[in-house]
Parts: C-alpha cells; sequence; structure tokens
C-alpha cells in the first residue's frame, strides 16, 4: 500500500486542538501522510513517502464538510431570485416551482445536473456532502432523486416534507400520511437521514414529529429544517428527538439557544441563504458563547442559495454572523463532521479520512480577507488528488 506526503506546509490546520496550537490544532513546518486512504502520522515538514506533494509553505486544512445541501434538482429560480432583488418577500411556496421541473427530468439528467454541482464543490474544496431530496414531491420522483444522491455520497437526507405538491394543497395531512408511508419506503433504502421543513408555509411541529417519527422507525438518522422565516417550534422538536442537526436557526429565543447549549442536535447555519432571500443573519456568537455546537453549510439548491461555495458562507459568517475566523472554519469542517455524526471527517488527525485542501495563501483567513479569490489549488479526498489547478 503507497503512501502519500503532503510536505513543506507552512501552516497545517489539523482541526484538532491536542495536535497543535489553538481550538484549530496548527502546526507549522509540517506534514501530514496519508496511506489507505487515512492519515497515518502528522509531522515536522521532511518526512519520506512514497510520493510526495510539496506545498510550497502554503496553509494545508481539512477538505469543507457541507452538511446541507440540495445537489439533485433540474430547472432553475432565476426569475426568482431577480424578484425578491426587487423587493419581493422569499416564501417557502416556491420549492413547487422546482419540483415541476424534478419530476419531468430523467435519472441520466438529473445524474449530469447532480455530478456537474458535485464538481464544482469539490473545487471549492468541499471533500465531503451531504444531499437531500424535497424536489420531487411524489414518490417516484423522491425516489429517484435519493438513487441519484446516492451516487455522490452515503449522507443522502430523505426530504420529501419540504413542502406540500400543489395536488395536495387541500389536504396536507393526507401529504405527510404519503410520506411517511409509500414514499418513505421507497426511499430509505438509498437514504441514511430524514429531515421535514418546520415553519409556516411548509410543515406544522406535530406533521414534522410524524415524519421524523415514521423515519426514526424505519432506522434513519433525524435532522430537521428550523426557525428559518421566523420563530417556532423546530428547535425545539429537533432537541427534543435528538436530532443530529437543526439547520437554519436565523430566529432564536433565548430558550432556543439554552435548549440547543445542552443537547447534542448542533446548529446549522446557512449564511448565502440569509444573503439571497435578505434574511436577517444568525447571531451565532449568541449561539457559540452559549456552549452549543455550530456548524456552516452551503445550503445549495435553486430557490435561495445558489452556490457552492463554502469559502463565501465563511466570510458571511465572520463578517455578519460574529464569528471568528477560526470559529468559522471549524464549523465548516469539524462542525459538518459533527452535524453528520461522523467524527473521522473534518480533521487532519491520525485514523481521520485523508480529505485535504492545499490553498494558494498562507492562512485562511484569506477566505475572509480576499473574499471571492479562488484559493484552493488541491484538492485530495480520501487520499487521492480529486483536482488541482492549470499550471
Amino acid at each position: 500500500m503507497s503512501s502519500l506526503a503532503i510536505d513543506n506546509i507552512g501552516l497545517l490546520i489539523t482541526g484538532d486542538p491536542t495536535l497543535g496550537e489553538g481550538p484549530l490544532g496548527e502546526l507549522r513546518g509540517a506534514a501530514v501522510v496519508f496511506e489507505g486512504g487515512r492519515v497515518v502520522t502528522v509531522q515536522r515538514a521532511g518526512v519520506e513517502a512514497d510520493g510526495r506533494v510539496d506545498a510550497e509553505g502554503c496553509c494545508v486544512m481539512p477538505g469543507f464538510v457541507d452538511s446541507h445541501t440540495h445537489l439533485v434538482f433540474a430547472g432553475d429560480r432565476a426569475e426568482e431570485f431577480g424578484a425578491r432583488m426587487a423587493g419581493k418577500a422569499y416564501e417557502a411556496g416556491g420549492i413547487r416551482v422546482t419540483s415541476d421541473a424534478t419530476r419531468a427530468a430523467g435519472a441520466p439528467e438529473l445524474e449530469r445536473l447532480a455530478q456537474e454541482r458535485r464538481a464544482e464543490g469539490v473545487r471549492a474544496g468541499i471533500t465531503h456532502v451531504e444531499i437531500k431530496s424535497g424536489y420531487g414531491l411524489d414518490v417516484a420522483a423522491e425516489a429517484k432523486t435519493c438513487e441519484v444522491a446516492a451516487q455522490l455520497t452515503e449522507d443522502v437526507t430523505f426530504l420529501g416534507a419540504h413542502v406540500v405538491p400543489a395536488e395536495f394543497e387541500s389536504d396536507p395531512d393526507a401529504y405527510v400520511a404519503l410520506v411517511c408511508g409509500e414514499m418513505l419506503e421507497a426511499c430509505a433504502p438509498s437514504c441514511r437521514w430524514i429531515d421535514a421543513f418546520c415553519e409556516t408555509g411548509a410543515f406544522t411541529a406535530e406533521q414534522c414529529r410524524a415524519v421524523l417519527e415514521a423515519g426514526r422507525a424505519a432506522g434513519l438518522g433525524l435532522r430537521l429544517h428550523g426557525n428559518q422565516l421566523g420563530p417556532g417550534e423546530g428547535v425545539h422538536l429537533a432537541v427534543e428527538m435528538e436530532a443530529a442537526s437543526v439547520d437554519h436557526c436565523t430566529y432564536l429565543t433565548d430558550a432556543d439557544v439554552e435548549a440547543l447549549a445542552g443537547s447534542r442536535t448542533v446548529a446549522t447555519f446557512l449564511p448565502a441563504t440569509d444573503f439571497s432571500t435578505r434574511q436577517p443573519y444568525p447571531d451565532a456568537r449568541r449561539v457559540i458563547d452559549a456552549g452549543a455546537t455550530v456548524a456552516l453549510a452551503t445550503n445549495t439548491n435553486p430557490g435561495s442559495s445558489n452556490t457552492t461555495s463554502m469559502a463565501f458562507c465563511i466570510a458571511l459568517a465572520v463578517r455578519d454572523m460574529g464569528m471568528t475566523v477560526d470559529e468559522a472554519i471549524r464549523a465548516a469542517t469539524v462542525g459538518g463532521a459533527e452535524a453528520l455524526r461522523c467524527p473521522d471527517i473534518g480533521r487532519l488527525a491520525p485514523g481521520c479520512r485523508a480529505d485535504a485542501i492545499v490553498l494558494d495563501a498562507d492562512s485562511p483567513i484569506d477566505f475572509v480577507y480576499r473574499p471571492g479569490v479562488p484559493l484552493v489549488r488541491e484538492v485530495f479526498t480520501a487520499g487521492r488528488r480529486a483536482w488541482a489547478a492549470a499550471g
């Protein structure tokens, strides 16, 4: 089994405070060695290995863990985005526009589109991704979406309870019953997780509870969209049901923050969504200071966050959400891993999966200091080069 060393690293971000300085476990003048898809050692520069990548004194860090995306869809909603930029308010029901195009698309088209988006994310340094369904909204289209997603990640989430489709508008409880029954049965074999959108215009807390309970009975882990468009019951429901993550968390009461701080449920922030929808940004400082675990994710989707740039999310989190650079980097790596309950990703420590990015920068502060500049030079997933910048 051959080994590969990334050597001559100016600043290595391990993500493990026991391996280096500060909350990110920083080492200077370092090398990291991969073998069998795993990190085998972190040490001083000058290591010997079967293969060698010269970092040329630049920064190396764990690949981003994107714990909330919707990569599988057809069509776009650029017109809706333009209207929103002209002053129209965001509404959850716009999801139905995408469902029509996704239902009409064949599996090969969805595969091509999802693979293109995933490749774009890799170029942006995202080495692990979660993918939700939720744009089919009928049994066949949701199953098709989950099967396509499963080709790209083991972290597939069934989100049949994304919004009530038009054909069930007069009887949303009947749609919830379909999600909990036939649709779940069709999708569960491709999935690790189940999710629901607990929000005005989507599903009530009791409807979401029914969906999550059905998913848990089918052996799936729990996630939840909550508190995006206003205060609500999502956070408390997620904590009560021991969901791995509750995502958005834009509007939080003191009781919500206290509940998160006393639980294992990760508060996942999606700042590119707040940018696109012109919603207020979450107060991450308040949540972090309370002791809760937080993550950052892109929420790649056609309606409210059409980006695969974690760097953009980091810049927003630091500028507008009260996070330090170190906190934002940790939230986009270790935090995402904790939101997916995957302890072997998001860090460059012995035994962890060898997912790393080499930057064209001395430090990850440049994600914020030089926003919009493409700083990722090379990407490694499971110890193999997945992408490198030309030249």
